[in-house]
């Protein structure tokens, strides 16, 4: 019996879910494995008692594809995703996969990483991205993906022998931050006393959360990320901390994974505020290595600054689903 024919277009649901803001998009997969954005929403998560109220929300919203009516659907969320049971980063949720297809009618699906997607999206995406250090992005060598916005992601990109590309995810945002002179050593001690954890990590300092409390150490006031990020200048204090930490982090990302094909830079604090990684002190940090200083100069920096860049790299990934 032959098979059913491929429909010419077919419907994904992708989804991005970040700890301040989620994003749904409609895409449409063509024959020839095209991506089109057809139409998108975006949501509080902050709003939503539970991944389920998100999804209910999507109508209201005038969100036009239903889980039930998509081929496949993919949902990057922030976390380790092990199994089909996640707990989410920085959100109080958890979301099972099997008891989602089975009440949303979904026909096959996966959670995946955030920073997984945003690697797959910076492939699809990586053309419109924006000088920070100079060198050449290549994709036949190891390429980093790191970016800040509520969490401090971490992704890579491998080429396979064979050809294609191996997306791995990383968690390195849950490590712990270095702290190299007696002034960061004091904003060290504040962020002990203020989060009350056993150490502090990268994404309490390289984060918008970790952008308020630097202001609010060096200056006093007590500013929300997005009302902070609207006073920066070159010559701001905040800034030039800010942008240092940001490099020593994307410096020890790519040397972690001897990023030689560039480093693509994402998420919404250096987005909305790309001062952050063109200030002096990105570049002077980000080369500051006793031992691999010439290696990391050429080393190409991009700064991805599409806010979808997330729901292309998961309806990427929806597509992959349709032909595994």
């Amino acid at each position: 019996m032959a098979d059913a024919a491929v429909p010419a277009v077919r419907h994904l649901l992708a989804a991005d879910i970040g700890g301040t803001s989620s994003r749904f998009g409609h895409f449409e997969l063509a024959s020839d494995g095209g991506l089109t954005l057809v139409s998108q929403a975006r949501l509080s998560t902050q709003a939503a008692a539970s991944f389920d109220d998100l999804l209910a929300a999507l109508p209201a919203a005038g969100f036009d594809l239903a889980p039930a009516q998509a081929a496949a659907a993919v949902f990057a969320v922030p976390g380790a995703v092990v199994g089909r049971r996640v707990r989410f980063a920085n959100i109080a949720w958890e979301l099972d996969l099997d008891a989602l297809e089975a009440g949303h009618g979904l026909k096959k699906s996966a959670c995946v990483n955030d920073f997984l997607a945003q690697a797959h999206g910076c492939r699809l995406l990586g053309d419109t991205a924006e000088v920070v250090l100079p060198g050449d992005m290549n994709p036949g060598k190891v390429q980093a993906v790191i970016g800040a916005g509520t969490g401090l992601g971490h992704a890579c990109l491998a080429p396979l022998p064979g050809g294609g590309v191996l997306a791995l995810a990383s968690e390195a945002g849950q490590t712990a931050m270095p702290f190299v002179c007696p002034e960061e050593t004091a904003f060290a001690a504040y962020l002990f006393e203020a989060t009350g954890e056993g150490y502090v990590r990268r994404d309490t300092v390289v984060t918008g959360s970790g952008l308020a409390h630097l202001h609010r150490f060096l200056t006093g006031d007590d500013l929300s990320p997005g009302e902070v990020g609207r006073l920066l200048t070159p010559d701001s204090p905040t800034t030039a901390w800010f942008a240092r930490f940001y490099g020593r982090a994307v410096r020890d990302y790519a040397l972690t994974v001897v990023a030689a094909g560039g480093v693509y830079l994402s998420g919404g604090v250096a987005a909305k505020n790309p001062l952050l990684v063109r200030h002096p002190e990105f570049a002077r940090e980000f080369y500051a290595s006793p031992t691999y200083g010439d290696f990391l100069r050429t080393v190409a920096v991009r700064l991805v600054r599409d806010e979808d860049v997330g729901l292309y790299g998961a309806a990427a990934m929806a597509r992959d689903l349709l032909q595994a």
